[in-house]
């Protein structure tokens, strides 16, 4: 137990500066202009994307983009709509875990009743239905129908665990004594509750994030992610599925960048986990 605590705590601290790396590299940008169209230098004669180069570390686009510029906004791109798609589906999932496990009786049936009606279907085709759905609204010009779609099936997993470690906590003798005190069912959940599931609700969130991150970039490879001219991991494999071997390049390197930091937010989260888990301290 104590080998795999420590294998898990190092893989947390390479996830994080792995993650630290990304997120500095979206904030910077360093590079050329991701959306800058150079079709007179970007290609070569024939007019087919340019290999890495000097010019370009990891070449050209069909449209003489600079794919290293790309990548870096698409980082930005993909990490936004990942982190408040994770943020929203937190708030709904803690909320709702929160009161089914306390309230308990025919409120926490219902809830959960509601949750196992979003299981039963594939988190997956859900998110991509219903991307779909609200690409037809007044707001699917934007990024608000890919991260209302991630939220709404991915917050059902925080509820379920929520509500089960608050169903533990509302027979510990700290809430049984608050109650006898004469404590608020709000300021139980707020005071008690909220405070130890936080732990627990911090790996979720990672592990939420690695998923939602893998999602957007299948939403964005449907052409359901974010609207072009914005760069995307997802929909640049899909713009560069066409060159696969006139131009690997274009293929391999979104790829590399979303397995690279999908991994790393997973090792995050596992290594968070051992650090929790009073299991894992064994």
């Amino acid at each position: 137990m104590r080998r795999r605590r420590s294998f898990a705590q190092r893989g947390a601290i390479v996830g994080a500066v792995v993650v630290l790396a990304i997120v500095v590299l979206a904030i910077v940008q360093p590079g050329a202009d991701p959306y800058a169209i150079d079709v007179d230098h970007g290609l070569t004669a024939l007019g087919a994307p340019l290999p890495p180069s000097a010019h370009a570390p990891l070449g050209t686009d069909a449209l003489g983009r600079d794919v290293w510029a790309r990548v870096v906004a698409g980082a930005g791109s993909s990490l936004s709509i990942a982190a408040l798609a994770t943020a929203l589906a937190l708030v709904v999932g803690v909320a709702v875990g929160l009161v089914a496990g306390y309230a308990g009786g025919w409120v926490d049936n219902l809830l959960m009743r509601t949750v196992d009606l979003v299981l039963a279907f594939p988190f997956l085709l859900l998110a991509i239905l219903l991307a779909a759905l609200l690409r037809n609204t007044s707001a699917g010009a934007s990024i608000a129908p890919v991260i209302a779609a991630l939220a709404i099936a991915s917050w059902t997993t925080m509820a379920r665990v929520v509500r089960s470690r608050t169903l533990a906590l509302t027979r510990s003798e700290m809430v049984i004594a608050a109650r006898a005190l004469g404590a608020t069912p709000a300021r139980i959940v707020m005071r008690y509750l909220l405070p130890n599931v936080a732990g627990l609700v911090v790996v979720i969130a990672a592990l939420a994030f690695a998923q939602n991150l893998l999602a957007e970039s299948v939403l964005s490879y449907l052409g359901l992610g974010a609207p072009p001219p914005a760069a995307s991991w997802g929909r640049m494999l899909y713009e560069g599925r066409v060159y696969y071997r006139s131009a690997p390049h274009l293929v391999v390197v979104p790829g590399l960048a979303i397995v690279v930091a999908v991994a790393a937010f997973h090792l995050i989260g596992e290594g968070l986990r051992a650090w929790i888990d009073p299991g894992e301290r064994a």
